[in-house]
């Protein structure tokens, strides 16, 4: 798909600050765990922290395509921090911007989009995963508050957040899906516990925590929409973040391709380099070639979703086709590096690593295949 010009101009800056600033970083963060503070500060500088929403609530006011090839750039370089900007910006200010009140929008989503602060956006729990409407965090109303108990799973950037938005029961836990309601909490909050999950397989800069709820209370105004829409506002929610996590797995892909274009140009095997053996330029062939139908499928839906088109289908397919390439292309890339490719001297094995969450966050592959199936089915 052909870029706009300003998409393509967003690309070049990107890029070259990803070169320039993450990607001397990123085998440090990854190695000793460590949330990258300064990069963050930088982005929030450049106005990716806030690319979607609009200016007039602190944003850049820039098209889901732009925001795409955003995420691309530097997930080609660190899959942390990638996944750290589309948290802030899929999970944690849609949903304001959304559904928030013009109130909350200047409390809480224009110090979010302007990076001042970071977001995170509470939903998985230890029993709802793929089921996320298995929700069983209470949240009880007492007069001018809601009174919170349970707790969250696998929530990205819990612990530098000054803002979460998170889904609670709000009828009892035998209501299903229509009692379900979202909330907007300061995890900093007394009642509310958060604990970094140490030693992740993958985008170890980034934090991943469990966040409990012990009798928090949060205030009649920090309900974000109508009770019980919750269910409903985190579909929508989804929808949109699969197309950023695509784009992390897209830009995972096209930075294995390119180291391991690079290593076998350069290592020589029998007098030649390794991509001079057919077999060997064959692979890099179909990396290409997948990488190129996953960027076709990304870039169409945003498209599609700054058209303001139905991107269910589209964002499912997708999120699974790139996370899928993603992992396909990352494998063959060590494999190209053969004993190389097993350590950390090379960032090949960093990428694999990080790949994995592509499968998994926002909906797994089996699910991103049920919501398509559906789909095409109730097309006919």
């Amino acid at each position: 798909m052909h870029l706009t010009e300003d998409a393509r101009m967003l690309q070049e800056m990107v890029r070259s600050f990803a070169e320039n600033e993450l990607k001397p970083l990123a085998a440090e963060i990854d190695r000793d765990e460590r949330f990258p503070h300064e990069s963050i500060e930088k982005m929030a500088d450049l106005g990716l922290l806030g690319m979607t929403i609009p200016e007039e609530n602190g944003g850049s006011g820039m098209d889901t395509l732009c925001y795409a090839v955003a995420i691309e750039e530097i997930a080609r370089v660190c899959g942390s921090t990638a996944l750290i900007m589309a948290a802030h910006v899929s999970l944690a200010c849609q949903p304001l911007h959304l559904f928030g009140t013009p109130e909350q929008k200047e409390r809480y989503l224009e110090p979010l989009a302007s990076g001042r602060v970071l977001g995170a956006y509470g939903l998985s729990e230890t029993d709802a995963g793929s089921d996320a409407g298995a929700t069983r965090t209470t949240a009880v109303q007492e007069g001018q508050e809601w009174v919170v108990n349970g707790a969250k799973l696998w929530i990205t950037n819990a612990k530098e957040a000054e803002t979460m938005v998170f889904t609670a029961r709000t009828g009892g836990q035998t209501a299903g899906t229509r009692d379900i309601s979202s909330f907007i909490i300061d995890p900093r909050s007394e009642g509310v516990t958060v604990n970094k999950i140490p030693d992740k397989l993958g985008c170890r800069g980034s934090t991943t925590c469990e966040v409990v709820f012990e009798n928090a209370r949060v205030p009649n105004e920090n309900l974000l929409g109508e009770p019980g829409k919750g269910f409903k506002q985190f579909l929508r929610i989804l929808d949109g973040g699969r197309i950023s996590i695509g784009a992390m797995a897209l830009g995972l892909a096209q930075g294995a391709y390119e180291e391991a274009l690079k290593f076998t140009q350069e290592r020589e095997q029998f007098g030649r380099p390794l991509a001079k053996f057919q077999a060997v330029a064959f692979m890099l062939a179909e990396m290409a070639t997948r990488i190129e139908a996953a960027r076709g499928l990304i870039y169409e839906s945003a498209r599609r979703k700054d058209a303001g088109e139905s991107i269910i289908k589209s964002s499912a397919m997708a999120k699974y086709y790139a996370s899928e390439v993603a992992q396909w292309v990352t494998t063959r890339a060590i494999q190209l590096h053969g004993g190389y490719g097993y350590t950390k001297d090379y960032p090949v094995e960093r990428m694999w690593r990080d790949m994995k969450l592509t499968t998994i966050g926002e909906g797994t592959s089996e699910i991103q295949l049920l919501v398509i199936s559906r789909e095409i089915l109730t097309e006919l």
